[in-house]
């Protein structure tokens, strides 16, 4: 039986994950390909998910802890995602506060069912606004250091860094970014893309179809920092919904809702890792998101319909407290409820700070 390649496409929270992977299994599926994907979150019910879904592909999930802690899950939802006919190609995003993956997913795999997959690169994406800040060390970066140490962790495991949302930037600034990965990473390549629009997606494709060699020796990660930078995070998923008596437009009441959440934290001065809403009828669904604290709100996928009904989910990733972060959501969606006269039932709430890491397998390279 041919392997079925996996790659995984890491990065921080919001740096772009899911748009890049939907623009490269698409370009994989026109090739001809069988692609599959793969999500993971720390909670159920994940925005990407229901995302990637909606745009046609064929999405399994690994919800309740990172893939390195559901190894196995991992595993068996790839075996999952076609019981008769295998993918040619899985992609994996995993969770965005997670690294360490080539340790405890990569090489374990390798290991373990060496026959099974042929592994591709582990690129790791980088989010401009964030990445300026803490690689230039500049003050008022937003996180704590202990927050920072996992986000550049994921840059040091990486076979290489795609620079996102270089359309959102000048040729200085984009310069400017670059140099200052390849000055922290000199070993690592580093390239620009723009997911939105496809701007050095060339690249992206060249590096994903590469091969790499297995590595001998893994990063050195201190758990205990890791746990407490992952724990520094408020993490809430929810679902709303939406009714009316006459008909609302899908994409105000998201982005209206991510707008005010977002708002209400930049008040109460709680960085924004990624927060994202997606609304759904049965048939069109719209996406909204802010990723960081100095970015305004913005529609990411437009349904550009009416509706009397829609169900939605909130993924929110914030320096909060899961109690801070719970009273801020509920008090948004009253704000939108009376501001377009809507109804909006807050339910499901999950919202928690994550636990300690504790990866199924990890190669030692002893």
């Amino acid at each position: 039986m041919k392997p079925i390649r996996f790659l995984m496409i890491g990065g921080f929270l919001g740096a772009g994950k899911t748009t890049t992977i939907a623009r490269l299994a698409k370009h994989y599926q026109d090739t001809g390909m069988k692609v599959g994907l793969v999500t993971n979150d720390q909670a159920y019910n994940l925005v990407d998910t229901h995302t990637l879904r909606a745009q046609g592909f064929q999405v399994g999930e690994v919800p309740g802890a990172c893939f390195c802690c559901k190894f196995d899950d991992l595993i068996g939802t790839v075996s999952d995602l076609s019981q008769e006919q295998l993918p040619d190609l899985v992609i994996a995003e995993p969770v965005g506060s997670c690294t360490d993956l080539y340790a405890t997913i990569i090489q374990p795999m390798r290991e373990l069912f060496g026959d099974r997959f042929e592994l591709g690169p582990l690129i790791v994406l980088l989010k401009p606004t964030h990445g300026r800040k803490i690689l230039a060390e500049k003050k008022g970066r937003g996180f704590s250091p202990k927050a920072e140490y996992i986000f550049l962790k994921q840059l040091e495991e990486a076979d290489a860094i795609a620079v996102n949302k270089i359309d959102s930037m000048d040729e200085a600034s984009a310069g400017e970014l670059l140099g200052l990965v390849g000055g922290r990473f000199p070993e690592i390549p580093a390239f620009g893309i723009s997911a939105r629009d496809g701007t050095g997606f060339d690249r992206m494709i060249e590096v994903a179809n590469s091969v790499t060699k297995p590595r001998e020796t893994y990063m050195a990660m201190d758990y205990d920092t890791y746990a407490e930078g992952e724990a520094e995070l408020g993490w809430l998923n929810c679902q709303v919904t939406a009714a009316a008596d006459e008909k609302f437009e899908l994409d105000q009441v998201v982005l209206a809702i991510i707008a005010e959440i977002g708002h209400r934290l930049k008040e109460a001065k709680c960085e924004i890792a990624h927060l994202k809403a997606l609304g759904q009828t049965m048939t069109e669904a719209s996406v909204a998101n802010i990723v960081d604290s100095s970015s305004e709100a913005e529609l990411s996928l437009a349904s550009e319909i009416k509706a009397d009904a829609a169900d939605l989910l909130v993924n929110a990733r914030v320096a909060a407290s899961p109690e801070q972060l719970t009273l801020i959501v509920e008090d948004a969606c009253k704000v939108v409820e009376s501001q377009l006269s809507v109804s909006l039932k807050v339910a499901g709430v999950q919202s928690f700070r994550p636990g300690r890491p504790e990866p199924t397998h990890r190669a030692t390279g002893e």
